[in-house]
């Protein structure tokens, strides 16, 4: 298993109204350990979404799933693998 960050752009005149469906979507891939964190930029222009998934070719096929997605509210998508070495939940290294 791979760590993903993904950093969204929204397409501001379509965010409020699909918002509701995209973190329903965020918290059942929460519940299923899929999703560590997400939320918005504080500027209120993007997102961020740190995700774990088996390889690359299934995470775009879980975050293109996304109502945000499929809703035409990501202006821009940025992918990247992330290597979590220190923090409370990351397991200690041996």
């Amino acid at each position: 298993m791979a760590w993903y960050l993904v950093e969204i752009t929204y397409v501001q005149e379509k965010l409020a109204e699909v918002r509701p469906r995209h973190r329903d979507f965020l918290r059942a891939l929460a519940a299923e350990g899929k999703v560590a964190v997400a939320g918005p930029l504080a500027d209120g222009l993007g997102g961020i979404t740190l995700y774990q998934a088996e390889d690359d070719t299934a995470l775009k096929a879980l975050i293109d799933q996304d109502p945000y997605h499929l809703e035409g509210v990501i202006a821009e998508r940025t992918v990247r693998e992330y290597k979590p070495v220190i923090g409370a939940w990351v397991p200690p290294a041996n």
